[in-house]
């Protein structure tokens, strides 16, 4: 499909029936309309109009073996074929689900060795939220209810979990936003570290900060911190390598559980099956989704540790709490057949030896560009800063206004990087190789320049 006029009855028929996540559908309705992806190809998709577009995002940070496999989708048809639907409910399993929760368990932290199923990130960080209070109440501590979160987090857009993420943009929607959630400051040392202050001491005062907060509501009521490895949605703010070790001593001090939401950064993207294992860190329960399956179908999941799975099995009650496509058996299917494919083709240590070198380097080439702050890597995530004044960090007059104006030429040039308010981020399918890390590395030059040209009246004398 590849007329024009198709596009425009697809775009016609979008604006009369399709709400779209996340979108001003005023403005998007009064524009063109939104563009027509059609197929998936590799590290590509192409739209409507036939252009091919080389995908810097990965869909939405999670086609890991990128677009097109026909083992994925042989996978899926084999299993319809076999049992198309089958719930897990009324103590009745299948195979699939049987046999993804095994190998999951061989692939994460040696403490989580059981899987709770959904079909979202958001559902498994809800299921997170659920199975944290009720631990603490088979413990005899139903006071411990708070969970500690972080500024600019995401962990969802249900209201439990949008509640538990530090978007205000999303608290604005939630009417209110839930109680028995607390958020303390993002470890992002390039927008809140003092003058001369040091990334290995400003990790510190950031972890500190949750020390501070856990005090603040009595220790003996909070329950867990919750965080991302890397706040992906955020704007790829990676803490600096002091963070970490300090925020385990702290939920260890106090005895308060970690959750470490993988949603984003789960299978592969930093170089370690889980992005825990990169950190150090011994979180009790992991949130999944995305990657899993490479977004073929949908699947997400909690990782429990032993402790949590201990305390559900030494009492005699239900657990209130499911979901209908809970472990489906398609995308169980389709999940072990990614899996599968990633250890094959070694994609999980080609990032670490190979794709994320190899990103780090691409982006480090803009770092002295007039409109660039920051270029930031770990593993296949990667921030651009764009700043209106490189040596006091000043941000352009209407956060996000830039970005956008960015994240449009990239898109004209045939390259998708998202916007993150004046953050462009990147998220690349990890089967990236050296064709795409070039043909990025020229639309980024162009796409820096055409924005400079676009705001240059507003950078610093």
């Amino acid at each position: 499909m590849s007329n024009r006029l198709q596009t425009e009855q697809i775009q016609q028929l979008d604006s009369q029936h399709h709400l779209h996540p996340f979108t001003t559908h005023q403005t998007l309705r009064a524009a063109s309309g939104p563009r027509v992806i059609v197929k998936g190809e590799g590290a590509y998709v192409f739209d409507s109009e036939g252009n091919r577009i080389l995908d810097g995002m990965a869909g939405l940070w999670t086609t890991n073996i990128g677009y097109g496999s026909k083992e994925l989708a042989q996978a899926a048809y084999d299993q319809i074929l076999e049992l198309p639907f089958y719930n897990t409910f009324f103590k009745t399993t299948h195979p699939p689900v049987v046999a993804l929760a095994r190998k999951l368990a061989e692939l994460a932290p040696a403490n989580l060795n059981q899987v709770f199923f959904g079909s979202s990130g958001s559902e498994s960080n809800d299921t997170a939220i659920r199975l944290i209070r009720h631990y603490w109440v088979l413990k005899g501590e139903p006071k411990r209810r708070i969970i500690i979160s972080r500024k600019n987090a995401y962990h969802g857009s249900t209201i439990a979990a949008g509640s538990m993420g530090g978007m205000s943009h999303v608290h604005q929607h939630s009417y209110p936003v839930y109680e028995g959630f607390r958020h303390v400051m993002d470890p992002y040392w390039y927008g809140e570290s003092f003058d001369g202050e040091t990334p290995e001491a400003f990790g510190l005062r950031a972890a500190r900060a949750i020390e501070d907060e856990i005090l603040r509501c009595g220790p003996e009521n909070v329950a867990a911190f919750a965080g991302e490895p890397v706040q992906g949605a955020g704007g790829v703010k990676i803490a600096p390598d002091t963070y970490w070790p300090e925020v385990q001593r702290i939920v260890d001090k106090y005895g308060i559980l970690l959750l470490a939401d993988e949603v984003i950064t789960g299978f592969g993207r930093l170089g370690t099956w889980f992005a825990s294992e990169y950190y150090g860190i011994r979180p009790d329960l992991i949130t999944f989704a995305k990657a899993a399956t490479s977004g073929y179908v949908p699947l997400s999941g909690v990782l429990v540790g032993d402790n949590i799975a201990d305390a559900l099995m030494a009492e005699n009650d239900d657990f209130n709490h499911g979901y209908t496509f809970s472990g489906h058996p398609v995308a169980c299917a389709v999940a072990l057949k990614n899996l599968e494919i990633m250890e094959r083709d070694r994609l999980v240590p080609r990032v670490k030896e190979t794709t994320g070198p190899a990103l780090a380097r691409m982006l480090a080439r803009f770092k002295d560009h007039p409109l660039v702050g920051e270029v930031r890597s770990v593993g296949m995530m990667g921030a651009i800063e764009l700043v209106a004044d490189k040596k006091t960090r000043r941000r352009f007059s209407d956060l996000g206004r830039v970005g956008l104006i960015c994240r449009d030429h990239f898109f004209r040039d045939g390259f998708i990087m998202r916007a993150v308010f004046d953050t462009m981020v990147c998220a690349p399918p990890l089967i990236w190789a050296d064709t795409q890390f070039e043909e990025a590395s020229a639309v980024i030059e162009r796409a820096l320049d055409q924005t400079l040209q676009d705001v240059k009246g507003e950078l610093a004398a």
